[in-house]
């Protein structure tokens, strides 16, 4: 996988223009304009740079991470350094649109730098992006021709603060609209979760558990298709607990059937949970039933 440190080498690779400033590109489609097109195909490639673009797949596929983005009705992608990035020859956009680059360094000694590491469409591997609705997309163009107009006019000692202003602005306008898509989107949420369960009774009932311990959410995940983060912010907007609570609380309910075996040690319970420490098991279960494993015992316990 080749990698691209600075800005230039980045948009040299992609055979785009050499931008304005080092540490930013802005190109926007006007009228009769076209964005230009990237190379034909892609080896898997990394950047030190963020990227925000309006884009509309006509076809082919874009992999970020393990999945694939559906553009299909033109959306916003957000891409953060070092993201997996790879296309084949195949891969053909509208070149309406918009995109924006920027490499971290930009936003050192700003507010920004740590605000964006917030947003967690930029680390998404969820084969989808961001749909706007014809509304949404005049305010977040509005605020692009803005960041467009100070990019290319007024390179002086205020505008980086107002790039940078009218950057977050765009983010936060994009926060909102992700918010709005999770809230639109209960049906998936609610198959997640089916698949998520499916996927613990497979890993449960072919004995991993026992042999590999506890799987990890990254794990789950994968399986999936889907990034650890993006299956943890959906779940927890649907149901009020994250795949990690998800996770406990399907253990404990494995916990209490085994509980109930004769003959078995609580140590034992443990282990057989893939839990590598009893007294960890024994303080989670407590947390998450009322009361202690010994105690479930003694009061379920078969005559």
């Amino acid at each position: 996988m080749k990698h691209y440190k600075t800005l230039s080498a980045f948009l040299d690779f992609m055979q785009l223009p050499r931008p304005e400033h080092p540490m930013l590109s802005v190109m926007v489609a006007k009228g009769d304009e076209f964005l230009p097109c990237p190379r034909e195909s892609s080896p898997p490639i990394s950047t030190d740079c963020y990227s925000i673009s309006l884009k509309k797949i006509m076809h082919g596929e874009l992999n970020y991470g393990r999945t694939k983005y559906d553009f299909t009705n033109g959306a916003l992608i957000f891409i953060a350094p070092r993201q997996v990035l790879q296309w084949d020859s195949s891969f053909i956009f509208d070149q309406k649109g918009f995109s924006i680059n920027f490499h971290e360094d930009f936003l050192k000694g700003t507010d920004l730098a740590q605000q964006i590491k917030k947003y967690n469409f930029f680390s998404y591997a969820a084969n989808e992006a961001l749909h706007l609705s014809p509304k949404e997309e005049k305010q977040i163009e509005s605020i692009v021709e803005n960041i467009e107009s100070e990019y290319q006019n007024n390179q002086d000692a205020f505008s980086k603060d107002i790039i940078i202003s009218q950057l977050d602005t765009l983010l936060k306008y994009a926060n909102r609209f992700y918010e709005r898509q999770f809230l639109n989107r209960k049906e998936l949420s609610h198959s997640l979760l089916e698949h998520f369960n499916q996927e613990l009774d497979r890993y449960f009932e072919s004995g991993q558990l026992q042999e590999k311990g506890i799987p990890s959410i990254e794990q789950l995940a994968e399986k999936m298709s889907v990034s650890q983060r993006y299956l943890s912010d959906t779940l927890k907007k649907e149901t009020g607990k994250t795949t990690t609570e998800h996770l406990q609380l399907r253990l404990i309910d494995e916990a209490k059937n085994v509980l109930l075996q004769p003959n078995k040690s609580i140590a034992e319970v443990a282990y057989e949970l893939g839990f590598e420490y009893p007294p960890y098991f024994s303080r989670l279960f407590k947390k998450k039933a009322g009361i202690s494993p010994t105690e479930y015992r003694e009061k379920y316990k078969l005559n």
